[in-house]
């Protein structure tokens, strides 16, 4: 007689075979982004395989329907692109129901701020919404300059530019100031963003062991002399573990090597140091340690883009030549006087950063008391709950939303499987009683599963 089905199967192991099955359907998938030569008729004509000319068979997308699938299998709810009725901070209220919210960059809680959002609208007014064209062409507006001589004068540099992408300002810059005889060496858990900048550049891009200052020195001895410049890239934050580099280390091998070094402080600046002034401010750091600043407008800055901050040859050469600044369209008026109210409201009320830090590091101290692996998390505003299953981050998840808690899942291939997790970002008003009660559900529902 057949059986049907496998009834005797724990869920835990019904899980874990899905989860087989979908990591090895991946992996074919992802093999299929090498195709083979096209196919020959007998009579020797070549012939374009279907998969090379339409969407539905492009590999990319093949890993998206097959992890829709796993998931509707394992009866799983999509995490992503909920729909969010209002702003987005310490809570948020989604499908008419309030949530306490871990799913926003929203840090300061300066997004929605009455002074910022009047700010936007004046600008509305009297600018419009668009400039229309690039800068370079449709000239500037003194918002622009105003923000990036704010952004400058942060950091204690010459002077700053802005992109309208925070994305789009790495890509720019590494791409447009690097070439093939260059090298590029950065941490291995260095964002997107600047992967593709280097491979845009056409630099020798190499990795060493993250937070590993001493492995970065010694890729430099044994690869300095072959290349004419060297750029090391770090991040001021690591968003996805919620560490951070021990920036002075790495200032000492940039200057032994005579290269040049840049850090990404997209999820540091307004964070770290006790005014918000990023790892520099944390660790007392002249700014002319680093050659390229660079951080966000969409995090503590309640804006759109990103920017650069550095010397006056390195800002002048970016506005003219880097094409992700002179090939596209100004930041729009309202969303730089967004981000420059931010600024403002950041430096005239540090108490937000003290705020946020405590949050941060009670968090931290709540999530280890109850047992929850946290990985290298140093306590700022990105605090990870490690699951080591993908399965098991999106089962969280959806078991915490149930429970009036909103938190994103970070899954395989986003991380390794091993790594899978829940990323809590904490805001300056989370309160003590929404973290004590958010650690208590996440444990409990750790331990069901």
């Amino acid at each position: 007689m057949v059986r049907k089905g496998l009834p005797g199967l724990t869920a835990q192991i019904k899980d874990k075979l899905i989860q087989q099955a979908l990591e090895r359907r991946l992996r074919q998938a992802d093999q299929g982004k090498n195709y083979d030569a096209p196919a020959r008729t007998p009579s020797g004509a070549a012939t374009t395989p279907e998969q090379h000319y339409r969407f539905h068979l492009h590999p990319g997308y093949q890993q998206i329907r097959i992890i829709s699938e796993g998931a509707t299998r394992l009866g799983i709810d999509s995490p992503f692109f909920k729909l969010h009725e209002g702003i987005a901070g310490a809570s948020t209220r989604i499908d008419g129901r309030d949530y306490i919210n871990f799913a926003s960059y929203n840090y300061l809680a300066l997004s929605g701020h009455a002074e910022i959002s009047e700010a936007a609208k004046q600008a509305i007014d009297r600018y419009g919404t668009s400039v229309s064209a690039s800068r370079l062409v449709s000239g500037e507006r003194a918002l622009h300059r105003e923000l990036e001589d704010a952004i400058a004068r942060a950091y204690g540099t010459d002077d700053a530019i802005t992109f309208v992408s925070g994305h789009a300002a790495n890509v720019t810059t590494i791409g447009h100031l690097f070439a093939a005889q260059d090298l590029v060496v950065h941490d291995e858990l260095i964002h997107n963003s600047v992967v593709q900048g280097i491979s845009l550049s056409g630099a020798r891009r190499l990795s060493f062991p993250h937070n590993n200052p001493e492995a970065l020195d010694t890729i430099l001895n044994q690869q300095r002399q072959h290349f004419q410049r060297v750029l090391i890239v770090l991040e001021g934050i690591y968003s996805m573990d919620g560490d951070y580099p021990d920036l002075p280390r790495f200032v000492a091998i940039k200057n032994k090597h005579r290269a040049f070094l840049m850090v990404d402080e997209a999820h540091s600046f307004g964070v770290m140091g006790a005014t918000g002034l990023g790892i520099r401010e944390h660790f007392g750091l002249h700014s002319a340690e680093v050659d390229i600043w660079m951080g966000t407008l969409s995090k503590a800055l309640a804006g759109c883009g990103g920017y650069i901050a550095g010397e006056a040859a390195l800002v002048e050469h970016l506005k003219f030549l880097a094409p992700g600044f002179l090939y596209s369209v100004g930041m729009p008026p309202p969303v730089a006087a967004a981000s420059l109210a931010a600024l403002q409201v950041m430096q005239r009320e540090p108490e937000r950063v003290a705020a946020l830090q405590a949050r941060g590091r009670f968090f931290l101290a709540q999530a280890k008391a109850a047992g929850v692996d946290t990985g290298t998390c140093a306590g700022f505003a990105v605090i990870p709950a490690i699951t080591g299953s993908s399965i098991k981050a999106a089962r969280l998840a959806a078991a915490l939303f149930e429970r009036g808690i909103n938190v994103q899942p970070i899954l395989y291939p986003a991380v390794p499987e091993k790594s899978a997790r829940l990323r809590f970002f904490i805001s300056c008003e989370h309160s003590e009683l929404q973290i004590q009660q958010t650690v208590e559900a996440l444990a409990e529902e750790l331990g069901r599963l």
